[in-house]
Parts: C-alpha cells; sequence; structure tokens
C-alpha cells in the first residue's frame, strides 16, 4: 500500500499546471487524501518552479495596482493646503496607509487560510470564524485609528504646533472614519474575490494580497481627501 501510495504521489507531482487529472480523484477517493493537499502537490511540488509560479500569476495584479495606487495620489492635490497646514494630518496620512494595507494582508491570508481548510465557503457571513477574524479586527482597527490619530497629533505638538481639543478631535475622527470605511470595503473586496479565485483552482493569496493592499493605498487617499474636505 505505501508503495503504490508513493508511486502515486510520483506520478501527481509531475502532472502538468492547470490540468485537471483523473489520478488527482483517484489518490483523493482511495486514500483519503484532501483534494486541496493534492492540488498544491501538483502546482507547487518539488518539479514546479514556486517563484516563477507566483510572479506569473501575480503580475498583471501588481502592475494593476501599481495604477491605482498612483491615481490614488491625484486626489491629495485637492487638499494640500490643509496637508501643509495641518500639521498632524500630513503625520497621520503614511501611518494611516500602511497600517490599513497590513490589515488587508491579515484579513486576505486569513481567509485563503479558512478557504483550504475548509472553515470558509460562498456563504462567508454565517462562517464563525470569519465572524471572529472580523471582530478581532475591527477591535485592533478601533484601537490603533485612535491610537495613531492621537499619537500624530502629540508628534505635531512636541514639533510645535498649537493644541487644540476640537482640532484633535477631528485628527482622531478622520483616522477611525477612514479606517472603519476602508477595513469594511477590504474585507468585502477579499472575501468574494478570494471565493471567485478559489473556485477557479488558483491561489487566492496571489492575487488577494495585490489587491488588497492597491486598495489600501488608492482607498485611503481618497477617502482621507474626502474626509479633510469634510471636516475642514
Amino acid at each position: 500500500m505505501k508503495g503504490s501510495l508513493k508511486l502515486l504521489m510520483r506520478r501527481i507531482v509531475k502532472l502538468r499546471r492547470k490540468y485537471h487529472h483523473p489520478l488527482i480523484h483517484r489518490a483523493h477517493k482511495n486514500h483519503r487524501i484532501s483534494r486541496k493537499t493534492l492540488f498544491y502537490m501538483k502546482e507547487y511540488g518539488p518539479r514546479s518552479n514556486v517563484a516563477a509560479t507566483i510572479v506569473k500569476e501575480s503580475v498583471k495584479i501588481l502592475i494593476l495596482a501599481s495604477v491605482l495606487s498612483s491615481v490614488g495620489g491625484i486626489s491629495l492635490r485637492m487638499v494640500r493646503a490643509e496637508l501643509l497646514t495641518v500639521l498632524p494630518l500630513l503625520i497621520l496620512l503614511p501611518a494611516l496607509n500602511d497600517m490599513i494595507g497590513d490589515f488587508g494582508t491579515i484579513i486576505s491570508s486569513k481567509f485563503t487560510t479558512m478557504l483550504y481548510t475548509g472553515k470558509a465557503g460562498e456563504r462567508w457571513w454565517q462562517s464563525p470564524d470569519v465572524r471572529k477574524l472580523l471582530k478581532t479586527i475591527g477591535i485592533v482597527a478601533l484601537i490603533s485609528s485612535v491610537y495613531m490619530g492621537m499619537l500624530a497629533y502629540g508628534i505635531a505638538y512636541v514639533k510645535g504646533f498649537p493644541f487644540s481639543v476640537a482640532l484633535l478631535g477631528k485628527v482622531v475622527g478622520i483616522s477611525l472614519l477612514a479606517t472603519g470605511v476602508l477595513v469594511s470595503i477590504i474585507a468585502f473586496i477579499s472575501f468574494t474575490l478570494g471565493i471567485y479565485v478559489y473556485q477557479r483552482n488558483e491561489d487566492p493569496n496571489n492575487f488577494l494580497i495585490p489587491i488588497a493592499t492597491a486598495v489600501a493605498d488608492v482607498g485611503s487617499m481618497l477617502v482621507f481627501a474626502a474626509l479633510v474636505m469634510w471636516m475642514f
């Protein structure tokens, strides 16, 4: 039995990528091996070039992400005067952009793992694990956004910027609202697009992380600019 299984595994590893073969079904049925385990053996086996595979599947998404990120910078021109005169906003923007990008990476990678382990599916909103992830991300995002807004104002104050309770409230409010809106958008995109990519037998990580990062970049600039125009 072990010899036949070993021979079967070797044959699966040698299969062409993007090609569904009866050997996959046979191994799953006869040896109770997970279909996703077999999928990874075929797609990313010893004979495959993992780095080349990841680059090939991600390059188009990366190009799109770069274009979107560059477009987002245009929105900041509309609030250039506010950024130059309100120092806390200038300090807050890059930190906010980086934090939301990190949340996008975490959500995408965690959801991909849930897909492969069967803890999430098309009705992802009914999954206890997805709900727990959203709850955890929500709490961390709330604390981080408030902390980041206050820290940005604190740094500006140390640099000589005058203190104002009302202005501090606006800066923290922008940080809080921008984080809440963008984390929600990124989560929804990651869940819906992740299921679509997964059903096509592709690795969602190669698509979701660049997309989530791009949405975080362009979205943070657009939402940030809109909130600054609204509050100032």
